[in-house]
């Protein structure tokens, strides 16, 4: 009957050892390579393996969800048309309070129907109307003036001006700019 009995050299090697009782025999083996692992490095190792994975899921919704932006942008270009309008006001606010018809309301996830989202009342024609607006396209739409605007159902996507050239607002001036322009100022 060969009973084992383990017994450690170093970190690198183990050494076993077989007593044989009925014959006083020790058979000893030794077993060399063994994998040791401290509890901090299997911690990092399955932290890192798990960031993979998610990286991956990630990377894979993504491009899902550019598929359907894709559609969708192609699907709004299909449908849009080019009104003329006088813009009466622009602000941000919820799409409870914007005024939107209440399909659009519901048929929006619960997690956005908190958001802000931009929102333009103009008239067209002789109706005054409540439209969504593209965020890049909202800075550039200018208050009670007549502008001829690119809209896919209640969705403005792009804007021209009716007469002339819209203006541009002007960008977020930076700090170095603006002591520059004060440093000018006082130097004259």
């Amino acid at each position: 009957m060969l009973n084992p009995l383990h017994l450690k050299k170093n970190n690198d090697t183990i050494l076993l050892a077989y007593i044989n009782i009925e014959n006083s025999d020790i058979l000893v083996t030794k077993v060399s390579g063994g994998f040791i692992v401290n509890t901090f490095t299997l911690i990092l190792i399955i932290t890192l393996v798990v960031l993979l994975i998610g990286l991956i899921a990630l990377r894979i919704i993504g491009k899902r969800m550019e598929k359907r932006q894709a559609e969708q942008k192609e699907q709004m270009a299909a449908v849009a048309q080019t009104i003329s309008m006088l813009v009466i006001d622009k602000s941000k606010m919820k799409l409870k309070d914007a005024g939107l018809p209440s399909v659009v309301y519901e048929s929006t996830p619960k997690y956005l129907r908190r958001s802000k989202v931009p929102v333009v009342k103009a008239k067209v024609g002789p109706k005054i109307m409540t439209f969504m607006c593209d965020s890049d396209v909202y800075p550039l739409i200018p208050v009670k003036k007549e502008i001829k605007a690119v809209v896919s159902g209640i969705y403005i996507t792009g804007v021209k001006g009716l007469r002339g050239q819209l203006e541009k607002p002007t960008g977020k001036r930076s700090l170095k700019s603006r002591l520059k322009d004060l440093r000018d100022k006082y130097q004259k």
